[in-house]
């Protein structure tokens, strides 16, 4: 899971350094290949639903783990957003080398890491899925996290808060109830494989918002096409964050609005939906062949 929430500094427990083990995914399928990046403190497995969608229609998928996650808070804490960005191009660089077309999309925090690889490698990405971009927690179940996020960075410089962090709190970013009560139990065994981290460290969290500010800066350089997809009631970063997205990007657009979701759009009640809409999006891309006319 990805987002904070306003239960405003609780300790983190000290659970030390592990070996942090490997949840990526892999689906063979054909020459359109799409690298799928999840959020901060999340895992893989919030984007294998998609991932698996998108290969039963033929694409290659890759789940991508960022540098520091499914492991310890400790591990987390110990990098930053310009290592969870060296994974993400590690792993474009390599997909891009055995496909015909590839196509970055990422959850809230990967979506600003999939734009951060439009931005920075125009001649690797031929479209960006950009699904619940989260530049700003400003969704309507988080009113402290948004009132001090400026702080974050600052803090974070002064050495303050590595001992804290915003924990999660229903509703998860999940509208589907069952599925909310089961993510609620992954999170609580433990296991930050299967859900994530049980919340989003200070320093994580100031890490993001410098992230965010760069890829905020840089927008315009990306010339993909987009599909931006975004729930209308997100409860974790609201409907602002995707509509910045498609003023200042310099590609074409296109909205997908999920009306019954909240932010994990990727795993809640309309995946199917999204599915279908990324699909068909990235499928339209390559068939107009972008990437041959955007380097003629």
């Amino acid at each position: 899971m990805q987002q904070g929430s306003h239960a405003f500094g609780a300790k983190i427990c000290d659970t030390g350094h592990e070996m942090i083990p490997n949840v990526e995914f892999f689906f063979p399928g054909d020459n359109r290949g799409v690298l799928l990046i999840h959020g901060l403190t999340g895992t893989p497995q919030e984007m294998r639903i998609l991932g698996k969608g998108l290969n039963n229609r033929g694409f290659t998928t890759r789940g991508v783990q960022l540098a520091g996650h499914c492991g310890s808070v400790d591990d987390l804490l110990a990098t930053g957003w310009t290592d969870w960005y060296r994974s993400v191009e590690t792993a474009a660089r390599e997909m891009r080398g055995s496909v015909e077309h590839m196509f970055v999309a990422g959850l809230s925090m990967g979506a600003l890491l999939a734009l951060r690889v439009a931005e920075e490698h125009p001649d690797w990405v031929d479209g960006v899925g950009v699904l619940g971009a989260t530049f700003r927690y400003d969704g309507w179940s988080l009113p402290a996290l948004n009132r001090l996020s400026f702080l974050l960075p600052m803090l974070k410089r002064l050495g303050i808060g590595r001992d804290r962090m915003f924990m999660e709190q229903p509703p998860y970013g999940l509208r589907d109830e069952n599925l909310r009560r089961k993510i609620s139990e992954a999170m609580a065994s433990g296991d930050s494989t299967a859900a994530g981290l049980p919340g989003n460290p200070w320093h994580s969290l100031a890490e993001l918002y410098l992230m965010s500010r760069r890829v905020r800066r840089d927008l315009r350089r990306v010339v993909a096409p987009c599909l931006i997809a975004h729930a209308t009631e997100d409860d974790i970063a609201s409907s602002r964050n995707a509509e910045l997205v498609a003023r200042r990007v310099s590609g074409p657009t296109e909205m997908l609005w999920l009306d019954d979701s909240y932010h994990m759009i990727t795993i809640d009640r309309e995946r199917r939906r999204l599915i279908e809409g990324v699909a068909d999006f990235f499928a339209r891309v390559a068939a107009a062949g972008f990437a041959t006319e955007r380097a003629a």
